[in-house]
């Protein structure tokens, strides 16, 4: 089975949790590389400028392979780990969750700020839109004027998005299409060719 389907957030979402007079503001953004990531952080770095950290972990891609936590400056896997741990239970991917800590005075020790960091980054997940997106896949089929017919009675019933055409004596259509439909898309366009390689014979 054909894993095609991903889910991410839909817009900028944000929560908020106390501990101890320490205040964790978080923020979900939906990303898509590594330098919109450098440059939210870049953003929020400056905005909370006097806060004591600003932590953050973050996932991409649709197999969920790119990824990072940051403690900055947290005692190692207080804050980054359980904020991507979130992200993880979730199964999001194209995220950034940021989480701003003001220190209240009173420490909260390794398993308080675990909890407390884990906390504020399911609080920002839980106020976002989650959506579910696929994943698409694109072929480019060649055929000749007259085929035209055949390979358009494919594209209805099949329904794939047209990318790119071109209708000339030689035309051209580049389609997308959800990843699990591309093999039975490409066998019925390959029909085309073949008749279409036949015809030159």
């Amino acid at each position: 089975m054909v894993q095609d389907t991903y889910k991410t957030i839909a817009d900028v979402s944000e929560g908020l949790y106390t501990e101890k007079r320490s205040k964790f503001i978080a923020v979900a953004l939906p990303v898509k590389t590594v330098e919109e990531i450098k440059e939210h952080l870049e953003v929020y770095q400056k905005k909370y400028y006097d806060a004591r950290h600003v932590c953050y972990a973050y996932m991409l891609g649709h197999e969920r392979k790119d990824f990072r936590a940051n403690d900055n400056g947290e005692p190692s896997g207080t804050a980054g780990k359980p904020i991507l741990g979130q992200i993880n239970s979730n199964e999001l991917t194209d995220i950034l969750v940021i989480v701003v800590r003001y220190f209240g005075g009173i420490k909260l020790g390794t398993s308080g700020l675990i909890v407390a960091y884990k906390a504020a980054a399911a609080e920002a997940i839980a106020a976002a839109t989650i959506l579910e997106k696929t994943v698409d896949d694109e072929v480019t089929v060649l055929f000749e004027y007259p085929f035209i017919n055949d390979v358009m009675r494919i594209v209805k019933e099949e329904e794939p998005e047209i990318v790119d055409q071109l209708y000339d004596m030689d035309c051209r259509m580049t389609l997308r299409i959800r990843r699990s439909c591309m093999p039975r898309l490409r066998e019925r366009l390959l029909k085309v060719e073949t008749a279409r390689l036949a015809d030159q014979d």
